[in-house]
Formats: structure tokens, sequence, C-alpha cells
């Protein structure tokens, strides 16, 4: 086994030319399945079985295990919204609007049974040689969001809406705040009741406390 590459955390990773096919997508949702159900279905045989369709399909689409791999966390990272169409008209109101958007499809992606799967497995893989799962959800997820989130923020500091330093480290705060320790109690099993209304609330709560913190008086 190759070692990981190294993690980029200043730039995103290169996108894919073309977003997956219908079917394409339909292989994706079964990897993710598998994910759930069996933890660590990493074979492109039962990938295929689920699916339906043949390994020549698999390797002529994403190449290898961890093409197929990138590809499932990117098609899972997509349903977080961090939208760069309001950067370049950007008042308080839509500030908001916009990190309360990132925020509650966060929260609603990654305390899915999906997401959690999906974690639990790329923790299991960090380090034992297994595959680069680990570094391919850093890439793909975190780091990926980040950097197109900083955008956002960098547009409020540049409309007199945010005052920080360093967009990264604002970004670390914010993505805490609507976190909180949300992620890792669900890794760890304990079941919190988060329905939509939850996630709404606790967005808008992580969006007012980062404003709070680093809001410009308008």
């Amino acid at each position: 086994m190759q070692p990981a590459p190294a993690i980029s955390r200043d730039a995103p990773p290169e996108a894919p030319s073309d977003a997956p096919s219908a079917r394409q997508q339909a292989v994706l949702d079964a990897v993710l399945a598998l994910m759930v159900e069996g933890g660590d279905p990493f074979t492109m045989d039962a990938v295929a079985r689920r699916a339906s369709c043949s390994k020549e399909s698999l390797y002529k689409w994403f190449g290898d295990r961890d093409g197929l791999l990138t590809a499932t966390v990117r098609w899972q990272a997509s349903r977080v919204h961090a939208a760069r169409e309001a950067v370049d008209v950007l008042d308080a109101a839509t500030l908001r609007e916009t990190l309360q958007d990132f925020a509650a499809s966060w929260l609603a992606v990654v305390t899915s049974p999906t997401s959690v799967a999906l974690n639990r497995i790329a923790i299991g893989h960090a380090g034992s040689g297994k595959s680069n799962l680990g570094g391919i959800v850093l890439a793909n997820g975190r780091f990926a969001i980040g950097a197109r989130v900083k955008p956002v923020l960098e547009a409020g500091r540049a409309a007199g809406l945010l005052a920080f330093d360093d967009p990264e480290t604002a970004f670390r705060t914010f993505f805490g705040l609507v976190g909180r320790d949300i992620q890792i109690r669900l890794l760890l099993g304990d079941a919190i009741p988060l329905d939509a209304g939850a996630i709404r609330r606790d967005a808008a709560r992580a969006v007012a406390q980062f404003l709070a913190l680093y809001g410009q008086p308008a």
C-alpha cells in the first residue's frame, strides 16, 4: 500500500470535470448504503453486485478503489450548501442567510447515518494502511468545504460586516460553533435527537454566536 498523499490545507482539491451521471450517482449511493449496512465494503466486487453493474464500468468511471472512494466522498459532501454566488453582492442579511444555509446543510449531512458510517470507516482506516480514505475524507470534506466558505467570510470582511485577521482561524471558529461536540458524540454511538427544526435552530444559534465574535456594527 502506498503512503497517503500529503493534504493541502490552503487550496481545495481539483474538482472533477463533470458531475456524476445518474448511473454513476446510483453507484455512489450504493457505496454509501454498503457502508451503513456492512461497515467496510471496500471491494469493487461488492460495489458492482450492489449497484448491478460490471467491475469494468467501475474502473472505467472511477479508475480504481481510491478513485471510487474519492467520488463517493465528493458526492456526499456535495449535499452541503456552501455556495459562492452570494459573494459578489453581500449585505448583512445575505451574509447571515448564507452562513445559516451552510450550517444547517452541514449539520444535516454530518449527522446522517451515511456520514456517521463513512467517518467511522475513515477513522478506522487512518494510519492502518487499508486505504487512503482518511486523507480522502479530509481533502474532499473538511478542507474542500473550508475553501468554499472562506471566500464568503472574506467577502463579509471586505464589505465591512466582519473583522478578523486570518480567514482560516475565523472559519475554524465558525466550524466549531456549528459542530460543537455533535460529530464525536455520534461517532461514539450517542443518539442525539436532531430533527429539521432542531438543526435550523442550532444553525441560527451558531451564526449568531459567530457574528457576536466577528461581526461589525452596522
